[in-house]
Protein backbone atom coordinates (compact mmCIF):
# COMPACT_ATOMS: atom_id res chain seq x y z
CA UNK A 1 0.00 0.00 0.00
CA UNK A 2 1.09 3.89 -0.46
CA UNK A 3 1.49 6.03 1.85
CA UNK A 4 0.06 9.35 1.18
CA UNK A 5 3.38 11.63 0.60
CA UNK A 6 3.50 9.00 -2.43
CA UNK A 7 0.01 10.29 -3.52
CA UNK A 8 0.35 13.90 -3.41
CA UNK A 9 2.17 14.38 -6.67
CA UNK A 10 0.44 12.55 -8.49
CA UNK A 11 -2.88 14.54 -7.23
CA UNK A 12 -1.35 17.54 -7.83
CA UNK A 13 -0.57 16.52 -11.37
CA UNK A 14 -3.88 15.16 -12.33
CA UNK A 15 -5.70 18.46 -10.66
CA UNK A 16 -3.36 21.15 -12.70
CA UNK A 17 -3.77 18.30 -15.99
CA UNK A 18 -7.84 18.75 -15.43
CA UNK A 19 -7.21 22.57 -14.72
CA UNK A 20 -5.31 22.81 -17.78
CA UNK A 21 -7.40 20.63 -19.90
CA UNK A 22 -10.95 22.08 -18.55
CA UNK A 23 -9.63 25.91 -19.88
CA UNK A 24 -7.61 24.90 -23.07
CA UNK A 25 -10.15 27.15 -25.17
CA UNK A 26 -8.95 30.14 -22.91
CA UNK A 27 -5.39 29.56 -22.94
CA UNK A 28 -4.58 29.68 -26.86
CA UNK A 29 -5.71 31.61 -29.38
CA UNK A 30 -7.45 29.65 -32.50
CA UNK A 31 -7.15 32.79 -34.60
CA UNK A 32 -4.60 32.17 -37.62
CA UNK A 33 -5.57 34.55 -40.14
CA UNK A 34 -3.15 37.46 -41.20
CA UNK A 35 -3.63 41.11 -42.43
CA UNK A 36 -3.34 42.16 -45.66
CA UNK A 37 0.21 44.11 -46.09
CA UNK A 38 -0.60 46.51 -48.43
CA UNK A 39 -3.81 47.55 -46.64
CA UNK A 40 -2.15 47.37 -43.45
CA UNK A 41 0.34 49.79 -44.35
CA UNK A 42 -1.73 51.90 -46.35
CA UNK A 43 -3.84 52.18 -43.46
CA UNK A 44 -0.83 53.12 -40.50
CA UNK A 45 1.24 55.12 -42.88
CA UNK A 46 -1.41 56.93 -44.94
CA UNK A 47 0.94 60.04 -45.51
CA UNK A 48 3.50 58.00 -47.49
CA UNK A 49 0.89 56.03 -49.45
CA UNK A 50 -1.48 58.81 -50.26
CA UNK A 51 1.41 61.13 -51.19
CA UNK A 52 1.26 62.47 -54.72
CA UNK A 53 -0.36 62.88 -57.70
CA UNK A 54 -1.22 58.91 -58.16
CA UNK A 55 -2.61 58.56 -54.43
CA UNK A 56 -5.76 56.43 -54.31
CA UNK A 57 -9.19 57.91 -54.03
CA UNK A 58 -9.73 56.13 -50.81
CA UNK A 59 -6.85 57.90 -48.74
CA UNK A 60 -7.53 58.62 -44.88
CA UNK A 61 -7.46 62.25 -44.23
CA UNK A 62 -4.82 63.03 -41.62
CA UNK A 63 -6.30 63.00 -38.37
CA UNK A 64 -9.62 62.28 -38.50
CA UNK A 65 -9.66 58.47 -39.10
CA UNK A 66 -7.29 56.36 -36.62
CA UNK A 67 -6.33 52.80 -37.82
CA UNK A 68 -6.81 50.25 -34.86
CA UNK A 69 -5.82 46.90 -35.27
CA UNK A 70 -7.26 44.34 -32.49
CA UNK A 71 -5.28 40.80 -32.22
CA UNK A 72 -6.41 38.71 -30.27
CA UNK A 73 -4.55 37.76 -27.09
CA UNK A 74 -6.34 34.85 -25.81
CA UNK A 75 -3.82 32.47 -27.08
CA UNK A 76 -0.84 33.87 -23.92
CA UNK A 77 -0.93 31.75 -21.48
CA UNK A 78 -2.69 33.27 -18.45
CA UNK A 79 -0.20 34.85 -16.32
CA UNK A 80 2.69 35.54 -18.53
CA UNK A 81 4.14 37.80 -21.36
CA UNK A 82 5.74 35.44 -23.47
CA UNK A 83 5.05 36.14 -27.02
CA UNK A 84 2.53 32.79 -28.82
CA UNK A 85 3.86 31.31 -31.83
CA UNK A 86 -0.05 32.77 -33.41
CA UNK A 87 0.48 35.91 -32.20
CA UNK A 88 4.30 36.69 -34.09
CA UNK A 89 3.13 35.21 -37.32
CA UNK A 90 0.37 38.16 -37.11
CA UNK A 91 3.38 40.73 -35.60
CA UNK A 92 5.45 39.38 -38.60
CA UNK A 93 3.16 41.51 -40.93
CA UNK A 94 2.60 44.28 -39.04
CA UNK A 95 6.75 44.45 -38.86
CA UNK A 96 7.01 44.33 -42.27
CA UNK A 97 4.42 46.96 -42.94
CA UNK A 98 6.55 49.15 -40.42
CA UNK A 99 9.88 48.71 -41.53
CA UNK A 100 11.16 52.24 -42.88
CA UNK A 101 8.03 53.97 -41.42
CA UNK A 102 9.77 55.67 -39.24
CA UNK A 103 8.83 58.53 -36.75
CA UNK A 104 8.41 60.73 -40.11
CA UNK A 105 5.76 57.57 -41.41
CA UNK A 106 3.93 57.88 -38.19
CA UNK A 107 3.74 56.80 -34.32
CA UNK A 108 1.78 53.68 -33.34
CA UNK A 109 0.53 52.48 -29.93
CA UNK A 110 0.52 49.07 -28.69
CA UNK A 111 -1.71 48.71 -26.15
CA UNK A 112 -2.33 45.50 -24.39
CA UNK A 113 -5.30 44.42 -22.42
CA UNK A 114 -6.45 41.69 -19.86
CA UNK A 115 -9.47 40.32 -18.59
CA UNK A 116 -10.25 40.65 -15.21
CA UNK A 117 -9.01 37.99 -13.75
CA UNK A 118 -6.56 38.60 -11.45
CA UNK A 119 -6.07 42.23 -9.21
CA UNK A 120 -6.46 45.41 -11.31
CA UNK A 121 -2.51 46.01 -9.75
CA UNK A 122 -1.62 42.47 -11.04
CA UNK A 123 -3.73 42.81 -14.76
CA UNK A 124 -1.94 46.41 -15.04
CA UNK A 125 1.67 44.88 -14.46
CA UNK A 126 1.09 41.96 -16.61
CA UNK A 127 -0.57 43.61 -19.60
CA UNK A 128 2.59 46.44 -19.31
CA UNK A 129 4.84 43.55 -19.70
CA UNK A 130 2.97 42.08 -22.83
CA UNK A 131 2.95 45.56 -24.75
CA UNK A 132 6.62 45.65 -24.02
CA UNK A 133 7.29 42.07 -25.18
CA UNK A 134 5.34 43.29 -28.69
CA UNK A 135 7.55 46.36 -28.92
CA UNK A 136 10.41 44.58 -28.50
CA UNK A 137 9.82 41.65 -30.92
CA UNK A 138 8.72 44.19 -33.34
CA UNK A 139 11.77 46.37 -32.60
CA UNK A 140 14.04 43.01 -32.92
CA UNK A 141 12.24 42.61 -36.92
CA UNK A 142 13.43 46.16 -37.59
CA UNK A 143 10.70 48.19 -36.51
CA UNK A 144 12.09 52.20 -35.80
CA UNK A 145 11.43 51.88 -31.77
CA UNK A 146 11.13 55.39 -31.63
CA UNK A 147 8.00 55.22 -33.06
CA UNK A 148 6.50 52.62 -30.95
CA UNK A 149 4.48 53.31 -27.69
CA UNK A 150 3.75 50.23 -25.26
CA UNK A 151 1.23 50.76 -22.99
CA UNK A 152 -0.43 48.23 -20.42
CA UNK A 153 -4.32 48.75 -19.89
CA UNK A 154 -4.97 46.01 -17.98
CA UNK A 155 -8.99 45.23 -17.91
CA UNK A 156 -9.83 48.81 -17.75
CA UNK A 157 -11.30 48.22 -21.07
CA UNK A 158 -13.16 45.09 -22.06
CA UNK A 159 -14.07 44.56 -25.18
CA UNK A 160 -16.78 42.79 -23.79
CA UNK A 161 -18.24 44.68 -20.70
CA UNK A 162 -21.03 42.12 -20.33
CA UNK A 163 -18.60 39.34 -19.27
CA UNK A 164 -15.44 41.17 -17.93
CA UNK A 165 -13.50 37.23 -17.87
CA UNK A 166 -14.21 36.63 -21.74
CA UNK A 167 -11.32 35.68 -23.30
CA UNK A 168 -11.66 38.39 -26.26
CA UNK A 169 -10.56 40.79 -23.32
CA UNK A 170 -7.42 39.81 -23.54
CA UNK A 171 -6.13 41.44 -26.44
CA UNK A 172 -3.32 43.46 -28.26
CA UNK A 173 -4.10 46.59 -29.83
CA UNK A 174 -2.02 48.11 -32.86
CA UNK A 175 -2.90 52.07 -33.24
CA UNK A 176 -2.10 54.66 -35.53
CA UNK A 177 -1.60 57.74 -33.87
Amino acid sequence: MRSTADLVPWTVFLIVALALSASAGDLFDAGQRLPDLKALKASLFPAQVCSGSAAPADCPVPGVATARYSLPAASFWLGSAELPESLTRQLDVFAEAMRGGGPAGGRVRIEAHTDASGSADANWVLSQRRADAVKAYLVDRGVDASMLQAIGMGSSEPKSAADPLAPENRRVEIIRL
